[in-house]
């Protein structure tokens, strides 16, 4: 059986993070990836240099190439760095009725803004209410909820207040916050999934947990099972991770075997 998914984000022309980090996970994970790119980074492991925003009409032609062949079972966004294109992608989402992972990126790893300030409003209220899952770290969480947070109750706090939104899952990522993800379900209920930090770079690890619960989904797992094993994914892919730069090491999630 073939499994197909989207990846709906940025071009790192570094190559860790952002629609490179996406593609190859999907490979590594045996799903076909495609993708339509949001915006074009000039980007390496010390930063953002600089980023151009593709228009919006060659945003729509890319979502209405790939589904008009594809049958796409998941897709998942990343670097939507501006207003009009949430508004884009939430309105092709919408058309399509695509079941949707968004990883709601705001900063790079190794440092540079990837999402204006005017456009985390947008986000709030005209994409995650299409989501099946959103996946923030802590400091996209508490951007979302308007909730510091600190430990594990304000963990909760923050996705109940993340899942008022309209979304219908939360996947709070823990590499900020001890290793520790939590999932908080449609059903209402609370899943902990606790892991070590292990040494290696991070550049890339937020794509590449997205991309791989989304893979997982597309695979047919339940979002359980996808988070417990995109954690472990990750795990491997931080300490595989190579010394390509000057900066914050690129995960490595192509060399997992």
């Amino acid at each position: 059986m073939s499994y197909v998914a989207m990846t709906i984000a940025g071009s790192d022309s570094g190559g860790g993070a952002g629609i490179q980090a996406d593609l190859k996970t999907f490979q590594a994970l045996g799903v076909h990836g495609t993708c339509a790119i949001t915006a074009i980074t000039a980007q390496n492991t010390t930063g953002v240099k600089s980023v151009f925003d593709v228009p919006v009409q060659a945003i729509d032609s890319q979502f209405d190439a790939v589904l008009s062949d594809f049958a796409v079972s998941y897709a998942k966004t990343g670097m939507l760095s501006r207003v009009e294109t949430i508004r884009c992608v939430a309105r092709k989402v919408g058309e399509y009725g695509l079941k949707v992972v968004v990883d709601p990126v705001m900063a790079a790893e190794a440092g540079g803004r990837l999402l204006n300030p005017d456009a985390v409003e947008v986000l709030k209220t005209e994409l995650l209410p299409l989501a099946e899952v959103v996946t923030p770290n802590i400091y996209e969480a508490a951007a979302l909820s308007g909730i510091e947070i600190r430990d594990l109750d304000s963990v909760k706090d923050a996705c109940r207040a993340i899942r008022a939104l309209g979304v219908r899952n939360v996947v709070l990522t823990g590499g900020h916050f001890g290793g520790i993800d939590t999932l908080y379900d449609s059903a209402g209920g609370f899943h902990t999934f606790r892991g070590e930090l292990v040494k290696g770079g991070t550049h890339g690890t937020g794509c590449t947990h997205s991309a791989a619960v989304t893979a997982y989904l597309a695979r047919g797992e339940t979002l359980a099972t996808a988070c417990e094993k995109a954690k472990a994914f990750v795990k491997a892919a931080v300490a595989g991770s190579m010394d390509v730069g000057h900066g914050v090491r690129p995960v490595n999630p192509g060399g997992i075997k």
